[in-house]
């Protein structure tokens, strides 16, 4: 049977994020899960006081995994990603714990929201491609009834999102609409990666 992505460059994702990694597995792609290590609350700091916007954040943080892992693994094609959630101006960070969920939660009760999801490559030292998705999301006005059995049901699993939700999860119950690529919502805009690994000849057109 013809194997529909090459052997070489390896690809290399630069995060651990479940969500991203699974995303990857079912569309079928061998890679290996690298950890960057970045300071990204100095990085996001810097951003905030250069006046920087979430989206051109988003990038420059997913550039700084990338690049940091690429100088380890140079031959492989290595992906970095960030996600930034914009809400009137403020950015969200992923909660520290249920109190700062159900907080963060309230604040998007009723708004509409960006996320700014962005996903850089590198390889040979260089920066090779780079793209910024921005899906748009509208809470419903829920009740804080329902909040507080959302957080029950979901435990620790609210924490490691900068939403404080899985939308391919629980997390859709909290929505009236969602526009833009469930992907780019998860952490990772999955068809502009695939167009571009198509074009770097990664994945056989």
């Amino acid at each position: 049977m013809a194997a529909l992505q090459a052997v070489q460059p390896a690809l290399v994702l630069a995060s651990a994020s479940a969500a991203r990694g699974l995303l990857l597995r079912e569309a079928g792609l061998r890679f290996e899960a690298v950890a960057a290590t970045v300071d990204e609350a100095a990085a996001k700091q810097a951003a905030r006081a250069g006046g920087a916007s979430g989206g051109e954040a988003a990038l420059m943080l997913a550039g700084l995994k990338a690049a940091a892992v690429a100088r380890r693994r140079p031959e492989a094609l290595v992906i970095g990603c960030d996600q930034i959630l914009v809400c009137g101006g403020t950015w969200f960070d992923k909660p520290a714990d249920r109190a700062a969920a159900r907080g963060q939660l309230l604040a998007l009760r009723g708004a509409t929201h960006h996320l700014e999801t962005a996903v850089v490559c590198h390889r040979h030292g260089a920066e090779v491609w780079r793209h910024l998705a921005r899906p748009r999301l509208t809470m419903r006005p829920f009740s804080e009834a329902f909040l507080d059995a959302y957080l029950d049901a979901e435990g620790e699993a609210v924490l490691g999102s900068v939403g404080a939700y899985r939308v391919e999860g629980r997390g859709a119950l909290l929505f009236e609409r969602i526009e833009g690529e469930q992907a780019a919502v998860m952490g990772l805009p999955l068809l502009p990666l695939l167009a571009f690994l198509r074009q770097h000849r990664v994945l056989v057109t």
